[in-house]
């Protein structure tokens, strides 16, 4: 069967994956409330296209932190990615290097830092969990740094796991076979088999919860590296992560992993981008499945945006060809949109390119 959409490769990913496995990738909080919501919000965003535009060339380049990148789609840090096939991160890196975007590493990654930088050229960010022990943090970073990572992505909505019930159902494990990569010289690199989820109890005996704002400050002492804070759904977030000194921040719900009945990203991210007033960049993951998506996210004031489930969905379905083809899908949907909205570059995009549910009645100037 031919794949025509992104959303697609879920239901091969399904078939192919150990339920275990996919479970641990698809499911997200609790009652999954906020994990469809993700998904129901963009659909809750009409277009106002403009027409008898000439449409003839379109540049969806743009620059994240001063990187040329080729589109605005960019891929989102997913965990333990060789559980989906064989190749892991390395053919999510090659995918992401032939497209011409960023591709985020996970600290869970089952390839290290230095394996995913040996696939050859790329810009590629690494995100980042904070340990409890700050100098496994701080080898971390050198580590990343040293291997040609040009930014660090700092989760900040995980002082705790979310409480992700079929993980507790399935018992979930990293397989014998494979291991937290970055972490394996330090014995912290195994999961141990619990009567709930493996993946929780990790985290409750290694993640710091005492992480605050001035974590933030200490981490900027350790690296020169760009800062993104990752996670922030609000307005008074995003003023302290502008005066903490981030480069930029990703509005993001982890996926719905983490806090179920928070609102959905696309609802969170204006609030955020008016609270940021043009300081910093502001980015978005969670529920992207189509090239209107991230139509809609931009004209919602992002910078970019980042993918994270169908990267390990067509990874599990295809390998790297899998990633490539939702990289490309993604990119012809998105300029497809352009033209048919009638924007040419992306600053053309603009809030009154969208109409969204919660916008009050628009007055329509009278000519």
């Amino acid at each position: 069967m031919e794949i025509t959409n992104v959303s697609e490769y879920e239901a091969i990913a399904k078939e192919k994956l150990p339920k275990m496995v996919y479970d641990y990738y698809a499911s997200g909080a609790e009652d999954q409330w906020t994990l469809k919501e993700n998904r129901n919000a963009f659909s809750r965003i009409l277009f106002r296209p403009r027409i008898l535009i000439d449409v003839s060339k379109i540049d969806m380049t743009t620059t994240v932190l001063g990187f040329k990148i080729s589109m605005p789609i960019m891929i989102a840090p997913t965990a333990m990615q060789k559980m989906a096939h064989p190749d892991g991160e390395y053919a999510t890196a090659r995918a992401a290097s032939a497209a011409g975007t960023i591709m985020t590493l996970s600290s869970w990654a089952t390839s290290s830092v230095e394996e995913v930088a040996s696939t050859g050229p790329g810009v590629r960010f690494f995100q980042l969990y904070v340990y409890k022990d700050r100098n496994v943090v701080a080898q971390l970073v050198r580590r990343a740094e040293r291997a040609g990572f040009k930014a660090i992505a700092l989760t900040v909505d995980t002082p705790r796991l979310g409480r992700r019930e079929a993980d507790i159902k399935n018992r979930f494990t990293l397989p014998p076979f494979l291991t937290l990569k970055n972490f394996e010289g330090l014995n912290l690199g195994k999961m141990d088999k619990t009567d709930d989820s493996g993946l929780a109890s990790y985290v409750s005996g290694q993640i710091d919860r005492t992480l605050s704002w001035k974590d933030v400050k200490w981490l900027q002492t350790i690296t020169s590296l760009p800062i993104l804070v990752k996670g922030v759904l609000t307005a008074e977030d995003a003023r302290l992560a502008v005066e903490s000194g981030a480069a930029g921040i990703i509005v993001s719900n982890h996926g719905a992993r983490q806090l179920d009945y928070v609102p959905a990203t696309i609802m969170a991210l204006e609030e955020v981008v008016k609270a940021a007033q043009g300081r910093v960049p502001v980015f978005l993951d969670g529920g992207v499945r189509r090239g209107t998506d991230v139509f809609k996210a931009l004209a919602l004031g992002a910078s970019g945006i980042f993918i994270g489930r169908p990267v390990v969905f067509s990874l599990a379905a295809e390998g790297e060809a899998g990633v490539r083809k939702v990289l490309e899908m993604l990119r012809d949907e998105f300029e497809l949109t352009m033209a048919l909205s009638g924007c040419r570059s992306l600053k053309e995009i603009t809030r009154n390119h969208i109409v969204a549910d919660w916008d009050k009645p628009r007055v329509v100037p009278r000519l």
